[in-house]
């Protein structure tokens, strides 16, 4: 067989196993392209709905938490870098435990690291000059037995149960669709009679890699429960 043949065969064979392996992936993902998610989700009780807004109540969380210059270029990706890697294993736990894992298990016992599974969803808060941002820790998880951060920019934090009201929206979560859905729920707060007891703050659902039009963003703010 022609040389130049061969070669192109080979060609056509790689150009075939690239796409089923990207398929396979896409697969094995959870379709999460498609905003199809398998983490676990912060638990709440749903109040009430009317078409995208909610009111909900939500139990007591634990998360790990990093502050990020709001000057600084990208700090959404310099936080997730951070919250990622303790979840990842730069923590002071034993035993390592998959990422897509919905069971967690840890040990007393110190020196090798732990994976933590990723749970829904990851927020963020301005307050002042740095953003806030915070990953939810799997409800199996108290502030004493999460594993504790080896970066002394991560910590931990109990957050309190609390009610919130809430707007959802799909596409990209840029500061113009940001402030907007902030403004949109401002506004139905008021027709609602609903005072705020906190700055808005966002939460975002999907892997990076989900098209615009399927994520799930959200904004909150925490109102007073009756």
């Amino acid at each position: 067989m022609p040389y130049q043949s061969i070669r192109s065969i080979r060609w056509i064979s790689r150009i075939i196993s690239t796409l089923l392996f990207s398929s396979l992936a896409v697969f094995v993902s959870g379709c999460s392209v498609f905003g199809i998610e398998s983490v676990e989700e912060a638990p709440y009780q749903l109040i009430e709905k009317d078409n995208q807004f909610e009111i909900r109540d939500y139990a007591a969380i634990v998360v790990a938490q990093t502050e990020v210059d709001a000057k600084a270029q990208k700090p959404g990706n310099l936080a997730f870098r951070k919250l990622f890697a303790y979840i990842s294993g730069d923590n002071l736990a034993q035993e390592k435990i998959a990422m897509t894992s919905p069971v967690i298990s840890q040990s007393d016992e110190k020196g090798s690291n732990e994976k933590i599974a990723m749970t829904a969803p990851v927020t963020y808060q301005q307050e002042g000059n740095v953003w806030r941002y915070q990953f939810v820790l799997p409800q199996s998880y108290t502030l004493d037995t999460a594993p504790r951060p080896l970066n002394p920019e991560v910590s931990l934090a109990e957050i309190a149960s609390k009610r919130v009201a809430t707007v959802r929206y799909a596409g990209r979560a840029t500061d113009e669709a940001r402030l907007d859905q902030a403004a949109a729920l401002a506004t139905w707060m008021a027709e609602q009679n609903l005072a705020p007891q906190s700055e808005p703050r966002w939460a975002g659902y999907n892997s990076p890699w989900a098209l615009p039009p399927f994520r799930r963003n959200e904004v909150l703010i925490d109102i007073a429960a009756p």
